[in-house]
């Protein structure tokens, strides 16, 4: 069945404390997992970010949704029980709880009066039973929305920048890939680093740098601003230049991408050669900011609960 979006989530965490109990939110996103049969994947599947697992996070979002509409009451940091109105909501026997039915409680609907015009479509495609109008068939937390919507301007992002390096001189390369590895911290300085890249003059780059700003080992670096795959036969050279230079290490990158036999091959040799691809030289462009600018930054805040711990 899948992970199941917050929306569906919220009916069975409503009925999981339909006991009266005060439960702890660890104890309610453990039952609700087993009811919904999730596998230990599922379970653990995480947020792009890493930083919570998916299902906790919409099991999460399920529990705020309906405290907001006053269903849920969190006696204090960590619990949760159902209130009186929830008690009432269970008697009536819903089919289905969404936030367009939590919309008919005062505070919920205020506090949504704004929200986002995605979230407004899904939820009446929800009300509606119109679940093939509702994009991947699931209804994103706003941790997802924000996650995907990063994921999605990001790889626009390294795809313009990978045809941007496509289309710039082979100098203007060099000093690119110069400055890549010099903000990964190999070559000590630019300057030092540039004297020793870019020998080759054929559209690559071949040399040596400083694994380290002391110096203490020679890694080889050759660059391919090809556009065709880069194959086994390649590497296969690179690897066997790198002797004349006694470099066990080497990176290889190229604005293309790698065949599986060149992957293959550098996991059973013994030098240790680094394949970097478009993609991932983009990336890196982007992690260390090497011809990118911010354009808008949004800092996302949480409540700090332990300034309201009362000694």
């Amino acid at each position: 069945m899948g992970i199941p979006d917050f929306q569906t989530i919220m009916l069975p965490l409503l009925q999981t404390l339909a006991d009266g109990k005060v439960w702890t939110t660890r104890d309610v996103t453990k039952s609700l997992a087993d009811f919904f049969k999730l596998t230990d994947e599922e379970r653990s599947k995480l947020l792009p970010s890493g930083q919570q697992s998916v299902f906790g996070n919409r099991a999460a979002w399920a529990k705020t949704d309906l405290k907001m509409a006053g269903l849920i009451e969190s006696p204090s940091r960590g619990l949760v029980k159902i209130s009186h109105e929830g008690t009432k909501v269970l008697a009536e026997k819903p089919a289905k709880i969404t936030r367009s039915f939590l919309r008919q409680y005062p505070a919920y609907d205020a506090f949504f009066t704004k929200k986002p015009d995605q979230l407004v479509a899904a939820d009446q495609h929800a009300a509606t039973g119109d679940q093939q109008a509702i994009a991947t068939d699931e209804i994103q937390t706003p941790e997802e929305l924000l996650e995907s919507s990063y994921a999605t301007l990001r790889n626009a992002l390294a795809e313009e920048l990978l045809d941007r390096v496509k289309s710039c001189s082979p100098k203007f390369f060099e000093q690119l890939v110069v400055r890549v590895l010099v903000a990964m911290g190999y070559g000590g300085s630019l300057a030092d680093a540039g004297q020793v890249i870019g020998k080759s003059g054929d559209g690559g780059i071949d040399g040596t740098i400083k694994e380290d700003k002391l110096g203490l080992d020679v890694v080889c670096v050759q660059a391919k601003r090809w556009e065709n795959t880069v194959g086994r036969p390649v590497v296969q050279a690179f690897a066997g230049s790198m002797e004349g230079f006694r470099a066990r290490k080497g990176v290889l990158i190229t604005t293309a991408s790698f065949s599986a036999e060149a992957r293959e091959y550098v996991t059973r040799i013994e030098r240790r050669i680094v394949l970097i691809d478009g993609p991932t030289l983009a990336n890196y462009m982007m992690d260390y900011d090497i011809g990118v600018a911010m354009s808008q930054s949004f800092i996302v805040k949480k409540i700090d609960l332990d300034f309201f711990e009362e000694s």
